[in-house]
This record gives structure tokens, C-alpha cells and sequence, in this order.
């Protein structure tokens, strides 16, 4: 019999709460600059922060890091039979700086700022999905724990660079943001973020997570070598909520390479589902449409805090239209110029 993966359980009567239990920890890991503490009742939970976060290199912003601990608990289903229609028992359990209750086919992530702390559940069911664990629950608890308590400003947006340089890639689904961070990576381009990024709004220090490139099959037309192509289609695939199925590549473990430090963005980039049929097309935008276009892409962050401070920014650095042509090198090729302009 294998052993459990779970820490004791407490007696319910003493602790009711499980605010004495002995949990299992991980950390201090720095990203998007501050010191995160993940604590755990069960291993796995703790692997999927080792998947997520491990071997990344520290990713740390101006000013003393901010300390944060993220609390990950996995609720089993109670023991004994319960009559037809009878709903789950309550569980109780204890965050950081909170109590509360919940079913064992719960899931919750509960965000608390002010005392810099998270609780993540995490229902058995949902445990069996490493995928949607990890990226629905865990990450949503540490994104939102550092835009809130940094006041950086969170963004859906893809970010590349080169020698501390970054550019921020936006665009609708379907514009291509990842097959052109997937080329310009082939390039030696430096990877931050493909889809979440966050940026200090005065200084446009950009920060993200870059563990995982989400690469779908029919983009590998595009790579330059049989050997990117062999390493993707060994990579695990995932089922995003859409249905779209995508290679999920560790970049950690890739050969290519990964900012080691927050990228300094010097241009935003709106990329347009629209090809040209020939050679891309770049084209300046005037400081009412990169208003409409920046508030357009990212309406949640549009209503945070700091955001007029960081659309300033922006206007001062430069925001471009690129109209795809037939080949993304074409596109990474106006992307490495917006770069270089910067030196």
C-alpha cells in the first residue's frame, strides 16, 4: 500500500480548525517581485508549486520584496455514506488569517491584500487535473497577490526582449501573439510572459512568470529546426476550458531563453488578425488610438489603480500596429527593430 501523501490529520475537538496541523512548505521562492511561502496539507499540491515556480530565476523588482504566504489545502471527500440528496458535510479549515468552512467538493481561492496571504482549495476532483489546478487556482492566488499589493499593473499580454529590452505583444485571439513569441524564441529572443504580465506603471518594469510556452500543433510549420519541433510534440499536451488542445513546453528545460530579470518595455505592439498577403506593415498609433485600443485589450486593468499613470508611460515609449504577412519571422524581424531603436 502506498503511503499518504497528506500530513496527519488533527483531532477534531482540539483543533477544530486544523490551525495547529504540521503542513508541509515551500520556499521562499521570489516572483513577480516578492518572497512567496506556500504551505500545504498534501505533497501534491506542493509538486505543482515545484511545476509551476521551480527553477525559475528570481524575478525582483525595485524596493524591499514583499513577503507572501499562500496557504494550499486539499479536501478529500468525509468518510461514511450520505442518504440521496443529501448535500456534502462541512469542512473546517484555517488560512493565513482566516477561518472558514467548506465542502470537500469545494474549490476557492480567497485573496486577503492587507495581510498578504492567500487560501487556495482544492477539491479532489479538481487534484486530478494538474493542469487546471496549477493554472486556475495556484497562479490565480499569486497573480493577484502581487498586482494588488505592488500596484503593478496586470495584463493580458505576451512579453519578449533582448538585453533587458521588452515589448509588450497584445492582440485578440486568434492575432497570433504566441506563434510569434514561439518564433522569435527560435531567434534568441528572451521569453517573460505569454499571456500575463505586470508592469510597474511609472517605469514600465515589466515582470511575469516564464516557465510554460502553450504551442498549438499547427503552428509548428513555422520552427526553424526538425529538433523544436521534435521537443514540442514531446511535451505534455493540455485542454484549455475553450477545447483548444495545446503542447504545453517547459521552457526551463528547453534550450531557449528566459528573462532573468524584469524587461524595461520600451514599445507596445498591437498585433492585427488581418495578414497583408505580403510583407507585414508597422504603423504608429496616434495617442487616441492607443487609448482606445489599450483600455479595449485590457478592461480589467483599465480599472485598477495606476492605470492612467501606466497609459502615459506607454505613450511616451512608443505603441505600434503590425499587420501579419505570410511568414511570423517577417513580424519578429519589426519586433527585434522596435527593440534595437531602444539602445
Amino acid at each position: 500500500m502506498a503511503p499518504s501523501t497528506r500530513a496527519p490529520e488533527p483531532d477534531l475537538h482540539a483543533d477544530p480548525f486544523a490551525e495547529r496541523a504540521r503542513r508541509r512548505t515551500r520556499g521562499p521562492l521570489y516572483l513577480l517581485g516578492g518572497r512567496f511561502v506556500f504551505e500545504s496539507n498534501d505533497e501534491r499540491l506542493l509538486e505543482l508549486v515545484d511545476d509551476a515556480y521551480g527553477d525559475l530565476p528570481p524575478q525582483r523588482l525595485p524596493g524591499r520584496a514583499p513577503r507572501y504566504r499562500v496557504r494550499l489545502l486539499a479536501l478529500d471527500p468525509a468518510p461514511g455514506r450520505r442518504a440521496r440528496g443529501e448535500p456534502a458535510p462541512l469542512v473546517m479549515l484555517s488560512g493565513p488569517s482566516s477561518l472558514g468552512g467548506a465542502s470537500a467538493a469545494s474549490d476557492a481561492v480567497i485573496v486577503s491584500p492587507r495581510e498578504r496571504s492567500a487560501l487556495v482549495l482544492v477539491s479532489a476532483r479538481t487534484l486530478r487535473s494538474s493542469y487546471h489546478a496549477r493554472y486556475e487556482l495556484i497562479e490565480f492566488a499569486v497573480f493577484t497577490l502581487a498586482s494588488r499589493c505592488r500596484g503593478l499593473v496586470s495584463l493580458h499580454a505576451a512579453c519578449i526582449g533582448r538585453a533587458g529590452r521588452g515589448v509588450l505583444l497584445m492582440g485578440s485571439s486568434g492575432a497570433g501573439k504566441s506563434t510569434v513569441t514561439q518564433v522569435a524564441l527560435g531567434q534568441g529572443c528572451e521569453f517573460l510572459s505569454e499571456d500575463s504580465v505586470f508592469a510597474t506603471p511609472d517605469t514600465l518594469l515589466a515582470t511575469g512568470v516564464p516557465n510554460f510556452l502553450h504551442v498549438r500543433g499547427d503552428s509548428l510549420r513555422w520552427l526553424g529546426s526538425r529538433r523544436e519541433a521534435r521537443m514540442i510534440r514531446a511535451s505534455p499536451v493540455i485542454r484549455r476550458r475553450s477545447g483548444v488542445r495545446k503542447f504545453e513546453l517547459d521552457l526551463r528545460r528547453s534550450g531557449y531563453r528566459i528573462a532573468r530579470a524584469p524587461l524595461r518595455i520600451v514599445a507596445v505592439v498591437f498585433l492585427s488578425a488581418a495578414g497583408t498577403g505580403g510583407a507585414p506593415r508597422l504603423r504608429r498609433l496616434s495617442g487616441r488610438e492607443l487609448a482606445a485600443r489599450l483600455r479595449g485589450a485590457q478592461a480589467y486593468a483599465a480599472g485598477q489603480a495606476g492605470w492612467n499613470r501606466f497609459e502615459r508611460s506607454v505613450a511616451r515609449a512608443g505603441a505600434f500596429e503590425i499587420a501579419r504577412g505570410r511568414h511570423p519571422l517577417d513580424t519578429v524581424a519589426l519586433l527585434e527593430d522596435l527593440l534595437g531603436r531602444a539602445r
